[in-house]
């Protein structure tokens, strides 16, 4: 049983989430509720067919800095120096590259209108970041998510050009305090780097963890 929302700011425990962690259908994507859902261990995820859904997995996929895997042709990519990295720089550039990325068994991207404009917001808002890498002054790969406390809560990354996403993540870990990055979901590109699944339990006791 999945919960609907109303226009009240709140959400239902974690742990009443739907074995594939659907908890709650509804509500608006204001930076007030979505700020509240990742604080909460909650983030939206949907398609233009469908209304608004916000899920909190019963377990995390997740990359602690400590774990980070960077194989050896990595560390001779990032002594090149050919690629250029930036931070917050062209962030609706980033959102924008990453809805438009084929992804495997995914017909239509998850990275809606109404969500890019939602997370343009809190960016303005010092709540949303992005980590940007350049080469020959075109932007070839990024990722972006949401910054809380020491958790930065990745949202979607794209390359287009071999190894440029994971070159962000190295970038954000090597230059931002934080404690892990929340990959949501399991991916073998994540776990080549060192992901591993938490529960949500111990996913929310570093999420307050400061």
């Amino acid at each position: 049983m999945f919960f609907i929302l109303n226009d009240t700011l709140s959400f239902p425990r974690v742990e009443l989430a739907e074995e594939d962690g659907l908890l709650a259908v509804g509500g608006d994507l204001s930076p007030e509720r979505l700020l509240l859902a990742y604080h909460s261990g909650i983030f939206p995820w949907y398609s233009d067919e469908s209304p608004i859904l916000w899920y909190a997995p019963h377990e995390r996929f997740v990359v602690f800095p400590h774990k980070l895997k960077i194989s050896k042709s990595m560390k001779q990519i990032l002594r090149s120096k050919k690629f250029k990295v930036t931070f917050d720089t062209a962030f609706s550039a980033v959102i924008k590259a990453c809805s438009k990325i084929k992804r495997k068994d995914q017909e239509d991207t998850w990275i809606t209108q109404d969500m890019q404009e939602a997370y343009i917001r809190l960016h303005e808002l010092g709540f949303a970041h992005s980590v940007e890498v350049w080469q020959e002054n075109k932007l070839v790969g990024g990722l972006y998510g949401v910054l809380i406390n020491k958790v930065f809560c990745g949202e979607s990354m794209f390359s287009k050009v071999s190894n440029s996403s994971k070159i962000a993540l190295i970038w954000l870990f090597n230059n931002l305090d934080i404690n892990l990055v929340d990959c949501q979901v399991y991916t073998s590109h994540l776990e080549s780097m060192g992901g591993e699944m938490i529960s949500m339990k111990e996913y929310l006791r570093h999420l307050h963890h400061v």
